[in-house]
């Protein structure tokens, strides 16, 4: 999950890393690695090998399970069943990104905890079992969070080579499933205060699966929470095609992240608007410094659809440059704003997706941006535009 509100100072470090870009980076061209599936299908991105495609389109987080959750034992089983993936399915979707984390994986000397473990064999052959795609994403792990200020993981060795370790674990876990069914994700939402300190680690993890597994699809995202802007900065290993590239997108946080308890701007509890202005600057007059200040400097502003293309428009860059299929991981909206201004927002960014063969994945199914009602159904008019039933 996103949370640049709740390290300020750190984004305000991407004034030196972000790229100038304009709208004409956005076009509906598709590169070579993305095909065009049935007029009602939308687009389909597709990494091709001779182990097969891994094709996907529209997705959910199986979020608040194997990760960022302190649920154990019978709790745990009970939150996320197979009902769950089967509901997806039916729902329209055609994969899910399910979110792990070290604490749950590992105890605190590295062993193995065996029924996080069998939890997730059994998502991934329950998610199979509804012809549903499987992204496996180490989300946290003790040596590094999203929403730090500091991780040892950029400055120790040793927690390094574990998270190598690590995956080189998981490989041993997850190998025997298909290519074409199940890809892996190294860490969630990097955030080093210098991008070669990301660019290093993954590609010694990389390096590490390739060993184990030379065609296994791996999802990779730029430095500083995966923002689009700091895809320019992004380094992964030469000629290998079974990369897929990812940003995430909840552009702008005034409006998907309105009211979240976590952000610096929460006490502003007035009306939001998509497209145009998001908060009338009118207001900042009642409002603290602080929340002026992160409002000014990265929350607020006028959007409208050509606005968003224009902040994707450097993760397409690099995409279409490398030749390597692109794919949002986590997008949403919080969900603290009246309906119809979010359903503008999530059109014109499914739209934008579409437009520009982009696979996406809605943050979450169940959780903090759920597309499910409090009775588990799911959410209709958000799942159509989703799916792209409308």
């Amino acid at each position: 999950m996103n949370v640049l509100a709740r390290v300020p100072t750190l984004f305000l470090m991407l004034s030196v890393l972000v790229i100038p870009h304009t709208s004409h980076g956005v076009s509906q061209t598709k590169h070579a690695l993305i095909t065009k599936a049935s007029q009602n299908d939308g687009t389909r991105m597709t990494t091709k090998d001779s182990a097969g495609d891994f094709m996907i389109r529209t997705g959910v987080n199986v979020s608040h399970w194997l990760s960022q959750s302190d649920r154990r034992g019978e709790e745990r089983r009970k939150v996320i069943t197979k009902a769950d993936f089967d509901s997806i399915a039916s729902a329209g979707f055609d994969h899910v990104r399910i979110p792990v984390d070290e604490v749950q994986l590992w105890d605190s000397v590295g062993h193995k905890e065996a029924e996080a473990f069998e939890l997730l064999h059994h998502a991934i052959h329950w998610a199979f079992a509804a012809h549903l795609r499987v992204i496996v994403d180490l989300h946290i792990i003790r040596s590094h969070y999203f929403g730090a200020e500091s991780n040892v993981l950029w400055t120790n060795p040793a927690e390094q080579k574990k998270l190598a370790d690590m995956w080189l674990q998981l490989s041993d876990e997850l190998r025997s499933y298909p290519n074409d069914k199940l890809a892996y994700e190294i860490l969630n939402e990097a955030v080093a205060k210098d991008p070669e300190d990301w660019n290093k680690v993954l590609n010694m993890v990389i390096h590490a699966v390739r060993s184990k597994e030379p065609t296994r699809k791996i999802v990779v995202g730029s430095n500083m929470w995966q923002l689009p802007e700091t895809f320019p900065v992004l380094k992964i290993p030469e000629n290998d095609r079974n990369i897929i590239l990812s940003f995430h997108f909840y552009v702008p946080l005034a409006l998907t992240h309105h009211t979240a308890p976590w952000t610096p701007f929460a006490e502003y509890k007035g009306p939001v608007t998509y497209p145009g202005q998001i908060v009338d600057t009118v207001v900042y007059k009642n409002l603290s410094p602080a929340t002026v200040d992160a409002m000014r400097s990265y929350a607020n502003g006028y959007f409208t659809k050509k606005e968003l293309a224009e902040r994707m428009a450097p993760a397409i860059a690099v995409a279409r440059k490398l030749q390597l299929p692109l794919f949002c991981g986590e997008f949403g909206i919080y969900p603290a704003i009246p309906e119809e201004t979010a359903l503008r927002w999530y059109k014109d960014v499914c739209d934008i997706f579409n437009e520009n063969g982009i696979a996406y994945c809605h943050w979450t199914y169940k959780g903090d941006f759920p597309v499910v009602n409090p009775d588990g159904s799911m959410h209709l008019p958000l799942v159509s535009i989703l799916t792209g039933a409308r």
